[in-house]
This record gives structure tokens, sequence and C-alpha cells, in this order.
């Protein structure tokens, strides 16, 4: 079977420290041919700005064949968005090359693609344009677009005013309805409601099985992976980690710490739109042990850094199974309603008593909301490993499926 995607030996480097490039005028040289000594001597000195490099990939390669769907997972940070700007043709490597076979559909970020002063009907056409279809393409599959996106009531409304979950429903269902060979999501769905995410695997489905289409598809979700993809290509700090069958790519993924606490999230990737406020969190079991176990008390501590009072807010904690599967949910609404949280560092802890997980792997998200409102969201700001107890007495460990449950939760602001 013939490669639709080829990639050898891609690298990307990025400056950091370093002024992006500007035009300049005739003054603007002269000043800086008389400033330069000066700013050498200061760099003598151990005053200059610091300047250095950041490889955000490093010599992947691998192929993708004609009708697959393959799964990239990693953390953040790990180079998966930048290996899919550079299919997308959005940046260049610094090293290396990409061949694709085939007209290329990106989803990359929320309303790529978009004006915001154009309504869903005129950005159904402009976006199907920049994908490089025709008008009678676009009209053939206008009415299937609208439909799938669920926008028919404000297909003539500017979409500036449309939600986030509006914007990604319409830029999906025009990126996966007109008929790319060659389909690029990345985890951009994960702001859809559950219903929606579940159409959209449900069509990305139809695009790899029944029309034969290449898809590559960036998730957090290990559920949806291993749904969709037969194989999966794990990136680790901008190198590849292993290519193969996305069961045993994901388990070394699981098994390798990508998920461990970590203290600092004021660096961690974000959706679009959402305001970085929470900055840390850690989660400790209470009563001794390094590790929680069924039955057992754990607390989690959420720091974060406001720059005003907070009013009518909301902060949660939810934690999900290794298949990607929502098993618990705290959050601050069901035991205290909306609160106010001063400005400035706080620290905020959730307790939670007789913890009714199996033994397992769990990874956690946090949140933070405002007047109903996300304000911040990380995705697997940290892990707990819960180990077998006799919590019940009777040998067995508690169920998973039970898990579901609303369970009590103690909150401290």
């Amino acid at each position: 079977m013939a490669a639709a995607i080829t990639i050898e030996g891609i690298s990307k480097r990025y400056q950091i420290g370093l002024r992006t490039q500007t035009y300049q005028t005739l003054r603007d040289t002269i000043m800086a041919a008389v400033k330069r000594p000066f700013q050498r001597l200061a760099g003598l000195k151990g005053n200059g700005p610091a300047a250095g490099t950041f490889w955000a990939l490093r010599d992947v390669s691998f192929e993708v064949q004609k009708g697959e769907v393959i799964g990239i997972i990693g953390r953040n940070g790990a180079g998966k968005s930048t290996l899919l700007k550079i299919l997308s043709r959005i940046t260049e490597p610094t090293e290396g090359f990409a061949k694709l076979k085939g007209r290329v559909a990106s989803l990359l970020e929320v309303g790529t693609g978009f004006h915001p002063e154009l309504t869903g009907r005129e950005n159904v056409y402009l976006n199907g344009a920049i994908l490089g279809m025709h008008k009678v393409e676009i009209d053939r599959k206008f009415d299937e677009i609208v439909t799938f996106a669920e926008t028919e009531k404000f297909l003539d409304t500017p979409v500036k005013y449309y939600s986030s979950g509006m914007y990604v429903r319409l830029a999906f269902a025009v990126a996966a309805h007109l008929e790319p060979e060659i389909l690029i999501v990345d985890e951009v769905l994960a702001v859809g409601d559950q219903a929606f995410q579940k159409k959209c695997l449900g069509r990305i489905q139809q695009v790899a099985q029944g029309d034969g289409r290449t898809v590559l598809f960036v998730s957090h979700n290990m559920g949806a992976v291993k749904n969709l993809c037969a194989r999966a290509v794990y990136l680790k700090d901008g190198k590849l980690a292993r290519v193969g069958p996305t069961e045993s790519v994901i388990d070394d993924y699981i098994n390798s710490g990508f998920a461990q606490s970590d203290t600092d999230l004021s660096k961690r990737g974000r959706f679009p739109g959402l305001t970085p406020v929470l900055v840390s969190f850690t989660s400790q079991p209470i009563g001794g042990g390094a590790r929680p176990v069924c039955g057992s008390t754990i607390e989690f501590q959420i720091g974060l850094n406001l720059r005003d009072v907070l009013k009518n807010a909301a902060v949660g904690v939810a934690l999900s199974a290794d298949n990607g599967q929502r098993i618990l949910s705290f959050d601050t609404r069901l035991e205290m309603g909306l609160i106010t949280i001063p400005s400035g560092p706080r620290t905020v802890r959730c307790r939670v008593e007789h913890l009714p997980l199996s033994p397992g792997h769990y990874t956690i998200d946090v949140g933070v909301a405002s007047g109903g409102r996300p304000l911040d969201y990380v995705e697997h700001a940290g892990a707990i490993d819960v180990e077998f107890a006799d919590f019940y007495g009777t040998g067995q460990t508690h169920l998973p499926h039970e898990s579901r449950i609303l369970h009590r939760s103690d909150w401290e602001i």
C-alpha cells in the first residue's frame, strides 16, 4: 500500500529570547549602528539579553499509509502540535522534510480559517475555499455540513458571536465533509460537549473506513485513540519514542510516568481563549503511605494566582481511567454553591474520604469557571496510582462502574 504521508528526519528549532525582526527605517538603522558597540560591551559583562534555542521536534521519522487512521499521543509540550503545523504547511521544519500525497484539511485550533465578521454561511464557503474546494463542491455538501454542525439557527449570524462550542462544531463539519484525502485533527474536539465528541469520532471512522481517507488524530483521550486507530505514534520531549500497535504504544505512554503530578502548571498548554490562573497541582494521600489505596483519604491541592477577585466561581477536579473514561468529578458547586475567590496567590484544597476507586492508574484534570463559563482548564495536571486494599473486609475491591456515583468531597478555599 502506498504511503500517504512520509516524514523523514523532521526537526524544528525555535529561537528563545530574541525579538522578531521587523522592517526598519533609515533612522532605526543609524541608531542601531550607534548602539551596537555598547550592546556588545553589555553582552561581555553578562548583562545582554538571554538568547538560545529550543528544539520542539528532533529527528522524527515515520510513514502513514493511505486510508490509515493513526493516533499521535504524548503529554503537552511533546511536539504534537508542532508536527501537525509542519504537515499542514503552517510552519516549515528546520531540518528534514514531509511528503503528503493528496489534498489536506487541518483542524488545529477552534475557528482556524474563520473570519469573525463574516456569518457562519459565509465562513463555510471561505473555509472551503481555503481548503481548495470549488464552489460547486461546497454547494453540494452545504446542507450536510450545517446539519452536522447543528448551527442552522445561527447560520446568518457573524461567527464572532459564536460560543467556542459552535465554532468547533462548524469548523469540524467543514473540514470533515469537504472530502480531503488527508484529514488532520488536533485536540480541539475536547472543547465540544460529550454528544458532539461522539458524533465527531463517528464521522472520523466513516471518513477513514467508509471513504478510505487518511486521518492523523491527536488526542489525550486514550479510549478514543484505541477505538479509532490501529497504530499510534508516541512523542516524548520532541522525539519519537515509539511507533506501533495502539494498545502497546499506549501502555508505554502510560507507564512512562507521563502524567505524574506536575506542580508547575503555569507553562502547560491550554485551549485557545482560556486565562492561565492555575499555577500548581499536587495530590497527597492522608494517613500514611506513598500511594492512595482503595477507600483511603486523599487531598488535592490546587494553586491559583488571580489578578482580580473572582466572583460566581467554581473549582473542579476530574479523574479519568487509562481508557479516557471519566470516572469521578469533584466540584465546589456541589458542596458550596458558587463561591468568591480573593485575588492573589491561593491554594484550594479538596479532601476526599473513602476514595471509591479500584486499583489502577488515573489521570487528573483541573478546572476553574466563572459566571458559568470556563476560565482555565488543564488536562493531565497530575495522576495517581491506586493500590489494592480490602476496604469492605470482603476480599473484593471497589467495582469500576460503582465509581461513577456522586461522591462527597470537602473543600477549603
